[in-house]
């Protein structure tokens, strides 16, 4: 605890009568101390806030900003988990072993996603001075092979300073149908999309339960919450209630969207007089110039990713409402972002179902069509297209992943009413996620600590910001910000901007560009921001000694902040599995999901499954084995008293295959064997690298005999889910593989365990697998 060890500070005589107690006590803040929270929206674009001149309405996050102080000059690091490490330490996301996501991580210093415990999260700061912490919503912050109930837990937000957590641990997950975790453990949503359940109200309902429970014991103990929607990171989901409201809002398209925006933000001062729209790409297509079914599509596209973002906003108004209510809102620190701009993980026509995209097989406008009407349900896992993406970050360039301002350049808002005198202004001043903990430090009246726990620490990168929250004019903080994400490198320095664009593997829709060009080929470009904000002229050859040296500090900062090497970015690293790696695979009923990273993998090879259980006289139901849900996996099951498999091929086809005749009463082994038999194309791309789909021959048994046989004509090849969806034993969580039953499924009868085999080496394809990665954040 963290008042062990303190020195006893009464007196201690022959007697108690001659003595005097000294109880060692909790350490207690000062009265009066504020709380602080930290709100992160996720794939949010710097043109997607009402207060920041998009037309989506957003009037509790507007209300904040009227409350406190919008930034209108705000950096992230282009990706989820890395700025989100920046944000709770104050430290770069090199600095942090964040330099790519968690699933993407190197064995190098700057990449292996293990952060260090020299670099505090400001949780474990604020513990150590009493404060109450709690996390809710995503965390991402954990490397893929930990995320099971094997731990090790160093990593999952109890173990970084929270006091309790519920949320989901990776970088996306369902809205209706969540992969939730409570404190150290997963957990279900409480209810499912037919009984009204949406996630945010979920996550917002846990938070403020947190905030009262606190408050039903200690009415002053101030506390600091870290609350992270799922929204708007894919899939973009609704309730239709919400989509409706906007039926016909984005008709106009992408190109007005980004005229109405521009101009919207220069009259609310949120970019500077004279700021010109940044161009179109090439690559994406002009509104004008789409067909009739192409528009109609698209501005569906809009209408639920709009619907997602008020929809967030309506609950985070309720959230802060809990605040009021307690009397609690106006000493509050509150510090709001957007952990990247807007994603282009959609493509060129967008996405009912994402693990279309992620599995490398082609999308088409007909086929999202045909779900027009199920768009932001349940049934859907969608995205937008990527013209929408490009509007969501006006008046910018490119978008997430990419260090242009479109991928760096987000909303924050800070406000705290009761301490900070300005109300709905405007700053410019050149600002980063890492200085957001300094500055609420020095609002607390903090310093960062030397040491913490017996661990000496670094000392932040980060730099306060407070003066300029109360002063229009105050002096600049920050001068210099490096910036690096899978090789696509930038320098910002007194008003200058050096950046370079490196294209990832699998991502046409960011543009032009082969992954495999190597970095020293990459072309910078040169941009004075303090007088170009969108970076519209590229002054590399009007002034190439201003960027020969932005790029040599560019390095220094590298050398500094562990960002090398860059070569690490074209490959997924081999960590070494904290577990090890086996041919047969045994599972037992009602366990936790175990996350695809450490389950059986039976993706492009021959497997067998056998379950032994004892089934009653009037016979048994549901599911036996079940891994991904029902846009990709496969499933073991009982139905209607007969054997089922079914192979789930990214929601777009199933194949079933039923036993012939019922399951006995009694002990029993229930079993299917899926044998390759042979392959099928993915894509003419993946053929020509000699990379191709299996085809398989599924036989099930009963007692060891077959009992039926049918053939799979398309695996799923690549993953099953982008997170979550992990193998269950006794259930299905999440999504059901089957539409014959209703998740979870349990199974009815006695299952004793299930064994999973698998026959040739696991499927690895590392430059596939940072195209899927890719998609994670």
């Amino acid at each position: 605890m963290p008042w062990q060890g303190m020195p006893f500070r009464g007196r201690v005589g022959l007697t108690v009568e001659e003595s005097t107690p000294d109880w060692p006590t909790p350490p207690r803040p000062p009265e009066s101390t504020p709380n602080v929270l930290y709100i992160v929206l996720d794939d949010v674009g710097f043109g997607h806030l009402g207060c920041y001149g998009s037309p989506i309405a957003t009037p509790n996050m507007d209300r904040l900003a009227a409350s406190g102080v919008r930034y209108g000059n705000f950096h992230t690091t282009a990706m989820c988990s890395p700025t989100r490490a920046c944000m709770l330490t104050g430290h770069n996301h090199h600095s942090n072993g964040m330099g790519c996501i968690t699933e993407l991580a190197q064995g190098f210093p700057g990449y292996h996603a293990v952060m260090p415990s020299t670099n505090a999260m400001l949780s474990e700061i604020l513990k150590e001075r009493g404060f109450a912490t709690f996390a809710v919503g995503k965390w991402h912050l954990t490397p893929a092979e930990e995320v099971t109930m094997a731990g090790p837990f160093e990593r999952w937000p109890l173990g970084r300073g929270f006091d309790r957590f519920y949320g989901f641990l990776g970088g996306e997950t369902h809205q209706y149908y969540p992969g939730l975790v409570y404190d150290n453990h997963f957990t279900h949503p409480p209810k499912g999309p037919e009984e009204g359940y949406p996630l945010t109200a979920d996550l917002t309902e846990k938070a403020a339960s947190f905030i009262r429970d606190l408050r039903s014991v200690d009415p002053s103990k101030p506390f600091f919450m870290y609350f992270c929607t799922g929204a708007c990171h894919a899939p973009h989901q609704a309730p239709p209630e919400w989509i409706e409201r906007y039926r016909g809002a984005f008709d106009a398209g992408w190109d007005a969207y980004r005229e109405q925006v521009h101009q919207r933000q220069i009259e609310l001062g949120i970019i500077p007089p004279g700021t010109a729209l940044s161009p179109r790409p090439d690559w994406v297509k002009a509104w004008d110039s789409l067909s009739a079914d192409e528009r109609r599509l698209f501005a569906r596209q809009m209408e639920v990713f709009a619907a997602f973002l008020s929809h967030t906003d309506h609950y985070l108004g309720l959230l802060m409402d809990t605040l009021e209510a307690l009397g609690e809102l106006d000493n509050t620190i509150i510090a709001l972002i957007s952990d990247n701009g807007a994603s282009g993980e959609g493509g060129f026509v967008g996405s009912f179902n994402e693990q279309i995209f992620f599995n490398s097989l082609p999308e088409s406008i007909e086929e999202n069509l045909k779900r027009y009407d199920d768009m932001g349900g349940p049934t859907s896992y969608g995205h937008y297209a990527t013209g929408w993406t490009m509007a969501g970050n006006t008046p910018f360039r490119r978008w997430k992943r990419n260090v242009h301002n479109g991928g760096i350049a987000d909303p924050l808002i800070v406000a705290w009413p009761r301490g900070i005198a300005t109300r709905g202004e405007v700053r410019h001043h050149y600002t980063h996620a890492i200085d957001i903990t300094p500055t609420v430090l020095d609002l607390l009246g903090i310093e960062p600590p030397a040491m913490l726990k017996g661990v000496p620490q670094e000392r932040m990168a980060g730099a306060s910001f407070r003066e300029s929250l109360e002063v229009a004019d105050a002096p600049e903080s920050r001068t210099v910000q490096y910036y690096e994400l899978y090789g696509s490198r930038a320098i910002y320095a007194d008003g200058w901007k050096a950046v370079t664009f490196h294209a990832a593997p699998g991502l046409p829709a960011d543009g032009p560009g082969d992954p495999l060009l190597p970095f020293g080929e990459d072309a910078w470009e040169l941009y004075h921001v303090a007088e170009d904000f969108a970076e519209n002229h590229n002054l590399a050859a009007q002034e190439p000694r201003k960027l020969q040296e932005l790029i040599n500090r560019w390095f220094l900062e590298a050398g500094k902040y562990d960002v090398l090497p860059l070569k690490a970015h074209q490959q997924k690293g081999l960590r070494p599995k904290p577990f090890p790696l086996r041919t047969s695979y045994t599972y037992w009923p009602n366990t936790a999901p175990v996350d695809n990273e450490a389950a059986a993998d039976v993706r492009m090879r021959s497997f067998s499954v056998v379950a032994l259980a004892t089934i009653p006289a009037g016979g048994a139901s549901g599911v036996l084995l079940a891994q991904g849900g029902a846009f990709g996996g496969w499933a073991l099951f009982v139905h209607d008293g007969r054997l089922v498999y079914e192979h789930n091929f990214v929601g777009l086809e199933s194949y079933r295959v039923t036993s012939e005749q019922p399951i006995p009463a009694g002990e029993v082994s229930l079993g299917c064997q899926l044998a390759v038999t042979g392959h099928f194309e993915i894509s003419a791309q993946l053929t020509a690298m000699g990379l191709q789909g299996t085809q398989g021959e599924v036989t099930l048994f009963i007692n060891g005999e077959p009992c039926g046989t049918g053939a799979v004509e398309r695996t799923v090849p690549f993953l099953y889910s982008l997170t979550g969806e992990g193998m269950c034993c006794g259930y299905d969580d999440e999504t059901p593989v089957s539409p014959l039953y209703k998740a979870p499924n349990y199974f009815t009868a006695l299952l004793h365990r299930v064994v999973v085999s698998v026959s040739g080496e696991p499927f690895r394809n590392t430059l596939k697998e940072v195209e899927i990665a890719m998609g994670r954040q």
